[in-house]
C-alpha cells in the first residue's frame, strides 16, 4: 500500500516538474495504437534505444519563422519490437539550443493522439518547440528521457541526438525522398525552376515532383508552399491555375507547378521549395519537407510561324496553334482575324483554366481580347477545339511584328487568419499580387492581307464547328421597290469525315463603312442543318440599300450568337464586281431549286395591251412541280426589264393550293408600263420571294426575292378581233353565237339578247380571275352603255346558254331603225383593252304588235 502511494506522488511530481519545464500545459488524452508506416521515412538522423523492446530515431528536424518566435519540428519514429504493447507516456524528448536552454517538445494536435506503440509497428510523432529568436539548426541537441521511478526526477536519460555539422533538411537536386503528408505515403522532389517576365513584373514557376505510394487517392493535402531564396527571403507560391486538380492515383507521378511574383533584383540562385503545414489549434505554422531547386532558366515563350506550342494543362498536354492570321485596312486600323487551334493529346478532359488574350506590339501597346470562348473550355481526350479570334490594331503600328500572348490568371490562396498575418509581418513573407498573371505563350502573328474571295474559286476555312469549304457562287444587285437587294450567294461544302453541324446563322453585310446589319437576312435550307461528309448547303446573304448607292468593297460576315455572345462562322470580302444574271432564251425554263420546291416555269404567253394612257404587259407562265406529292411552291416574285434597263414591278397571281405532280399551275405576271416604253425586247427578272429568313408563304407580304434569272419574253401585241365568235380571255373560251336587239317604236328601252357558249381551260391549277369583262353597246346614233359581266353570275360556263340586257335612254325612244355594236374589253390594272366588237341589226317594233 506504501510502495503504491509512493508511485502515486511519485507521478505527479513528474507532471509538476514537466509543466514548469515547457511553456504549455501536458493534455490528458485516451490511449489508442499507432500508425504503421513501415518503409516509409527520411535518411535517420540516429537511433537510440528506450528499453529491451522499443528504439526511437530521429528524422526531419525543421525551422520556420513565426511571429511570437520560431519554431523548431522534429519527429521520433518509435519501433516496438516486443510482444505487447508500448505507451508513449513513459517517454519524453527536450531540444537544447547551443547556448544551453532546454525546453521539452510537445506533439503537434495531430500527434496529441498517439499515446502506444503496438507490436511489432512504428510510429511517428512530430514534436514542436519554440526556440524564440534562434534561426540555425546548428549546433542543436534533442535529449531523450525515460520515465524511471528510482532515477532523479523520475526521468532517466536514454540518450541524446546531435545534429551532424553539415546537417541540411532540404533534399538535393534530383533526388526524391519518401516522406508522409497527410499520413499518406510519398516520394517528393523538385523538377525546375523558371523565370517569367510579363507587364514589368518577374514570376517564378516552381516544379515539383509527386508520386503517391499508397493505396488511396492522394489529394491536395492543403500545405502551404514558400520559395525561399539563398539570402532568406521567403515568397508564399499559389499553385498553377493549370494545375487545380490536386488528385493523384495509386502509383501516379505528376508534376505540381506552383507561381509567385518575385523581386526584378532577387538572386535566383540555391533556392529552395518549402512546404509548411498549419496547427488551428496551436496557432502555429510549422516546416515540413523542403526541396533544393535547380538553377533558375528564362522560360522561351515565343512560337514561331505555324509551330506548335505543348502547355500542361492538369498533367495532359495541349498543342496549340496560331492559325489563319489575315489582315484586312478598315477605318485607320487593321482588322485582324485569326484562330487558336487547341488539342488535348491527353486520356482526360480538360478544363482549360482562366486565360487572358492579347495581341502585343512591338512598342509595348497591348490590345486585350475577348477570352469567354477559351477560359472554361472543356476539350476531351484527342478532341480539337477552334477559338476565333479577331482584334483591331491602329495603322500607326507596325503591324508585321505583333504577337498574340496567352496569359494564365493564378489562383492565389491569400492567408485570411491573424497567425500568418503575423508570419508575413515577422518573416517578411511576399504574397502574390492581387493581380497575378502569368504567361503560357507568345505566338508571332504572321503578317498576311486579307485575300478578296473570288467568285467560283474555292476556298478553305476552319472554325469551332469544324473544317469546310467554302465559295462565292455570285454577287447580285436586284430591283426591290424603291430600292436594291444586294444578294451573296454562298456554297458551304463539309470537308471533313465525319458531319458538320450548321448553327443557326445570322449575318452582317458591309459596303465600304456602311454596315447594313440592320437590314441583312440570311436565307438558307433550314433542314440541312447538318452536313454528311462531302455535302453542300447554299447560304444566300441578302440586305438592302438605296438604288443610288456606289460601292467599290463587300464584306460578308456570318455568325451565330449563344447568350448575346457572338461567335464568327466565316467572313469574307470581294469587290463590287456584280454577277450577271443569268439569262434565258426565248422558250426556254426557269428552274427552282430547293427542297421540295423544284420546279420548271415556262412562258406560255405575253401579251402587250396598248391601253388609253399606258400600255399592260400581261405574262402568262406553266408551272410544273418536279416533286413526287403534293407540295408548296415558291412565291415567285418579278419584274420587267425593258431593252433600255428600265424596270417595272410585276404583280403576280398565282395558286395559294400546293402543286401536284402532272398537273400545272397557271401563273401570270402583269405590269403598267409608260406608252413611251420600248416593248418589243423585253425580259422577266424572276425568283422565289422571300420573307425575312424563309420562302414567301402564301397571304405574307415578301421582302425581297432570291437565285433571280432574266427569262426572255416573245412579247406580242393584242389586236381587237373583229367578230364575237372567238374571245380569249384565258382560262375562259367565249364565243357568242348570234345577238338579237329590238326595241318598241316610243319606247325609251333597248333589249338585247346574246347566246353563248362559255368554256373553261380545267387542266391546269391557277389563282383568282383578277380580270374584269366590260360589255359595251352602241347604237346607231352613236351613243354608248355599259356593263359588267361577272362570270359565274352574268355568264355561265356551259353551252347554249342565253345572256340578256336592257338599256335606257330617251333617244331610243326616237329610233325607226338601224344596228347595234358589242364590244367586250378586258379591264386589268385601271386600263381597258378591247378584245373584240361585232354589229348587228336592231328590229323596231309596232306599238301594236307588242300589245297583240
Amino acid at each position: 500500500m506504501r510502495k503504491q502511494g509512493t508511485i502515486y506522488i511519485a507521478v505527479l511530481l513528474s507532471i509538476f516538474v514537466i509543466s514548469q519545464i515547457s511553456p504549455y500545459p501536458i493534455q490528458a488524452a485516451s490511449v489508442q495504437s499507432g500508425t504503421k508506416t513501415t518503409g516509409v521515412s527520411n535518411s535517420s538522423l540516429g537511433t537510440i534505444p528506450l528499453n529491451s523492446k522499443i528504439k526511437a530515431t530521429l528524422e526531419e528536424v525543421n525551422i520556420w519563422p513565426q511571429a511570437t518566435g520560431n519554431i523548431v519540428t522534429y519527429t521520433l519514429n518509435y519501433t516496438n519490437t516486443g510482444n505487447s504493447s508500448v505507451s508513449l507516456m513513459n517517454f519524453f524528448s527536450k531540444v537544447v539550443s547551443p547556448g544551453g536552454s532546454i525546453i521539452l517538445g510537445h506533439p503537434i494536435t495531430n500527434d496529441v493522439s498517439k499515446k502506444n506503440v503496438s507490436s511489432n509497428e512504428s510510429i511517428r510523432v512530430t514534436y514542436y518547440v519554440n526556440m524564440k529568436q534562434l534561426n540555425s539548426l546548428k549546433g542543436m541537441k534533442f535529449p531523450v528521457y525515460v520515465w524511471d521511478i528510482n532515477a532523479k526526477d523520475y526521468l532517466k536519460h536514454a540518450g541524446t541526438f546531435t545534429l551532424p555539422a553539415n546537417y541540411s533538411n532540404v533534399t538535393p537536386i534530383g533526388k526524391s525522398i519518401n516522406t508522409t503528408m497527410n499520413n499518406n505515403p510519398v516520394a517528393a522532389g523538385s523538377q525546375s525552376l523558371e523565370i517569367y517576365k510579363y507587364n514589368g513584373k518577374v514570376y517564378a514557376k516552381v516544379g515539383f515532383n509527386l508520386t503517391n505510394q499508397g493505396s488511396k487517392v492522394f489529394e491536395d493535402p492543403g500545405y502551404k508552399a514558400y520559395l525561399v531564396s539563398a539570402g532568406g527571403s521567403i515568397f508564399k507560391l499559389s499553385i498553377s491555375g493549370s494545375q487545380t486538380d490536386y488528385k493523384i492515383q495509386p502509383n501516379e507521378k505528376k508534376t505540381i507547378y506552383y507561381v509567385t511574383e518575385i523581386p526584378s533584383y532577387l538572386k535566383t540562385d540555391n533556392m529552395k521549395l518549402q512546404f509548411t503545414q498549419k496547427d488551428e489549434a496551436l496557432q502555429l505554422e510549422y516546416a515540413g519537407s523542403s526541396y533544393k531547386l535547380p538553377a533558375a532558366a528564362m522560360a522561351n515563350l515565343v512560337v514561331g510561324k505555324n509551330d506548335v506550342k505543348k502547355i500542361m494543362v492538369h498533367n495532359n498536354i495541349i498543342e496549340t496553334e496560331l492559325q489563319n492570321a489575315s489582315v484586312t485596312s478598315e477605318d485607320g486600323k487593321g482588322e485582324w482575324s485569326f484562330q487558336l487551334r487547341m488539342k488535348n493529346t491527353g486520356n482526360k478532359a480538360v478544363t482549360l483554366p482562366a486565360y487572358d488574350l492579347a495581341v502585343n506590339a512591338k512598342i509595348g501597346k497591348r490590345f486585350p481580347l475577348d477570352s469567354k470562348g477559351l477560359s472554361g473550355l472543356v476539350i476531351k481526350p484527342m478532341e480539337e477545339k477552334i477559338i476565333p479570334l479577331r482584334v483591331q490594331i491602329p495603322l500607326e503600328i507596325e503591324q508585321n511584328t505583333l504577337q498574340l500572348e496567352l496569359i494564365e490568371s493564378v489562383s492565389k490562396e491569400l492567408a485570411g487568419d491573424t497567425a500568418a498575418a503575423g508570419t508575413v509581418e515577422a518573416t517578411g513573407t511576399k504574397e502574390p499580387s492581387a493581380e497575378l498573371k502569368l504567361p503560357i505563350a507568345y505566338f508571332t502573328i504572321p503578317y498576311v492581307l486579307h485575300t478578296d474571295a473570288q467568285k467560283g474559286q474555292v476556298y478553305s476555312a476552319t472554325n469551332s464547328y469544324g473544317t469546310f469549304s467554302y465559295s462565292l457562287q455570285s454577287l447580285q444587285r436586284l430591283p426591290w421597290k424603291d430600292e436594291d437587294i444586294l444578294a451573296a450567294k454562298l456554297n458551304i461544302t463539309n470537308m471533313q469525315s465525319t458531319n458538320l453541324s450548321l448553327p443557326d446563322l445570322k449575318g452582317m453585310l458591309k459596303i465600304d463603312n456602311d454596315d447594313l446589319s440592320a437590314s441583312t437576312e440570311i436565307m438558307m435550307d433550314k433542314d440541312v442543318a447538318v452536313l454528311g461528309p462531302g455535302q453542300s448547303t447554299n447560304i444566300n446573304v441578302i440586305a438592302h440599300i438605296p438604288y443610288t448607292q456606289e460601292f467599290h468593297t463587300l464584306k460578308v460576315n456570318l455568325f451565330s450568337s449563344e447568350k448575346d455572345e457572338k461567335i464568327p462562322f466565316l467572313t469574307l470580302s470581294t469587290p463590287n464586281t456584280m454577277t450577271a444574271i443569268e439569262s434565258i432564251k426565248q422558250g426556254g425554263s426557269y428552274v427552282v431549286s430547293g427542297l421540295g420546291r423544284n420546279a420548271e416555269i415556262k412562258e406560255n404567253k405575253t401579251i402587250v395591251y396598248e391601253g388609253m394612257n399606258s400600255n399592260i404587259v400581261y405574262t402568262e407562265m406553266l408551272l410544273g412541280s418536279e416533286e413526287k406529292r403534293q407540295s408548296k411552291m415558291a412565291r415567285l416574285q418579278a419584274y420587267y426589264r425593258t431593252a433600255d434597263g428600265q424596270l417595272y414591278e410585276a404583280v403576280s397571281n398565282q395558286p395559294d393550293t400546293p402543286a401536284t405532280p402532272d398537273v400545272k399551275q397557271f401563273i401570270t405576271f402583269s405590269a403598267k408600263l409608260p406608252k413611251s416604253a420600248v416593248t418589243s425586247d423585253l425580259s422577266l427578272y424572276i425568283g422565289p420571294g422571300i420573307t425575312g429568313t424563309k420562302f414567301t408563304e402564301p397571304g405574307e407580304a415578301p421582302t425581297g426575292y432570291i437565285d433571280i434569272s432574266a427569262l426572255q419574253l416573245n412579247p406580242a401585241v393584242s389586236r381587237p378581233q373583229t367578230s364575237l365568235t372567238q374571245v380569249s380571255l384565258y382560262p375562259y373560251q367565249l364565243s357568242v353565237l348570234n345577238s338579237k336587239g329590238w326595241t318598241v317604236e316610243g319606247s325609251d328601252s333597248l333589249n338585247i339578247t346574246m347566246n353563248y357558249n362559255l368554256q373553261r381551260e380545267n387542266s391546269y391549277d391557277m389563282g383568282n380571275f383578277n380580270h374584269k369583262l366590260v360589255l359595251k353597246m352602241t347604237d346607231a346614233a352613236g351613243q354608248s352603255q355599259e356593263k359588267n359581266l361577272n362570270i359565274g353570275t352574268d355568264l355561265t360556263v356551259g353551252n347554249y346558254n342565253t345572256f340578256m340586257a336592257t338599256f335606257s335612254s330617251n333617244q331610243y325612244k326616237t329610233l325607226t331603225g338601224g344596228f347595234y355594236r358589242l364590244t367586250l374589253y378586258d379591264e386589268l390594272m385601271g386600263e381597258r383593252i378591247e378584245l373584240a366588237s361585232q354589229t348587228y341589226n336592231l328590229s323596231i317594233e309596232k306599238a301594236q304588235e307588242t300589245e297583240k
